[in-house]
């Protein structure tokens, strides 16, 4: 029920492996925050949003806000059908939360007033992957034909290549926050993802095309968002195997380059789902560092790869999920080896989506969100501290 408030599960414990204090901020039931390339934080990080089955179990999950103060999280969409990872966003303000409901319409929340207007329907495409421009005019979201295919978020990435192929038409499109001036601005013939808004720009986007890195020829992709303009984000070779994009505070890319024989994933058995048989490159792996025009103007050797890297907004400070722990990475310039620190073990299933560890940093850089379950019915969050 919308703004009906869950009392705290907030503890600390200490972590085994490094002696750091965790804070594991829910108990029960499942809670995940967003994906990474969104940050759930509110920009003054004392608030988290996240999507839980608190209030309705099972599979059915909606939007919670999590007081990092308090502990308390408030209800704030009650959707029958529930919610998925990849179907809301929000402002770095958090005046506005957008998500879609059923993969068919576009909601917007006006927290201020918890007033909730729906701006966009599409019973015929399914929308994911929202973004809000940072003037906060603008919704930008993906629309892709329905298929037989199963989604994406299920056990072992099940779907996830059979999704890559049976998508022949994804479009990009956008509509005012008041729901009036819907564009179509750009359509492909493949599965389109990760769509996200530069944080200075609010005519430019990121996207790239889905499916296993080793099979992607060409994984990260700008567009321009008022005449549709689309240019590629350093152009892949036959040994690159490139995904986790993501924008920097000033509007650079970081991505994630594992090199040849890598296809993205990770499974319960500690290895990948599609290219277990393929050749590994004896290639170091690397961040890429890229202008908006897509040039990589820098790369950063690792020792190597985790399931997902993220960085602090001046791109100083990455982490990233490795099999069981998650690391604080300082990069260093080009050329020098990287510093690694494990903060915490994690020992997450890595069975579904909402289970990935996806390591997101408050806005100041000073905590660092993860998720891990320990079984099928619980994902909890927590957090730890970084110096």
């Amino acid at each position: 029920m919308i703004g009906q408030k869950f009392p705290s599960e907030m503890f600390q414990y200490t972590d085994k492996k490094t002696g750091r204090t965790v804070t594991q901020l829910t108990r029960t039931g499942m809670t995940y925050h967003m994906y990474f390339t969104d940050n759930a934080f509110d920009i003054r990080n004392e608030k988290i949003y996240v999507l839980s089955n608190k209030g309705n179990g099972g599979e059915i999950f909606n939007i919670f806000e999590l007081d990092l103060n308090t502990g308390e999280m408030t209800q704030l969409t009650d959707e029958p059908e529930g919610l998925f990872v990849s179907c809301f966003t929000k402002t770095p303000d958090s005046e506005y939360v957008c998500y879609a409901a059923h993969e068919r319409e576009i909601k917007l929340i006006h927290t201020p007033t918890g007033k909730i207007t729906t701006v966009y329907e599409d019973p015929d495409r399914n929308i994911h992957n929202l973004s809000i421009s940072c003037d906060k005019k603008t919704i930008g979201f993906l629309r892709d034909e329905k298929t037989d295919s199963l989604p994406d978020g299920g056990p072992n990435y099940a779907g996830f290549r059979d999704k890559m192929y049976a998508i022949k038409d994804g479009r990009i499109a956008c509509i005012n926050l008041d729901g009036s001036g819907y564009r179509q601005v750009f359509r492909d013939t493949t599965w389109i993802n990760h769509f996200q808004f530069s944080p200075v720009d609010p005519d430019l986007a990121m996207f790239c095309h889905e499916g296993p890195w080793n099979e992607v020829h060409q994984r990260i992709w700008l567009v321009n968002m008022r005449n549709g303009d689309v240019w590629p984000c350093f152009r892949q070779g036959a040994d690159d195997c490139v995904g986790h994009e993501f924008w920097l505070r000033n509007g650079d890319i970081v991505f994630d380059n594992r090199r040849g024989g890598h296809d993205g994933t990770i499974s319960v058995a500690r290895e990948q789902c599609f290219a277990k048989d393929q050749p590994v490159s004896g290639e170091p792996p690397y961040f890429g560092f890229a202008d908006r025009t897509g040039r990589v103007y820098k790369t950063v050797e690792m020792p190597y790869y985790c399931n997902h890297y993220i960085a602090t907004g001046d791109g100083k400070l990455f982490a990233g999920d490795n099999v069981e722990d998650i690391v604080l990475i300082r990069p260093g310039e080009e050329g020098s080896e990287p510093e690694i620190q494990v903060l915490a073990s994690h020992n997450t299933t890595w069975k579904y989506q909402r289970s990935h560890c996806h390591p997101t940093f408050s806005w100041d850089g000073k905590k660092l969100l993860y998720a891990a379950d320990t079984d099928d019915t619980h994902c909890n969050l927590f957090l730890v501290d970084v110096e």
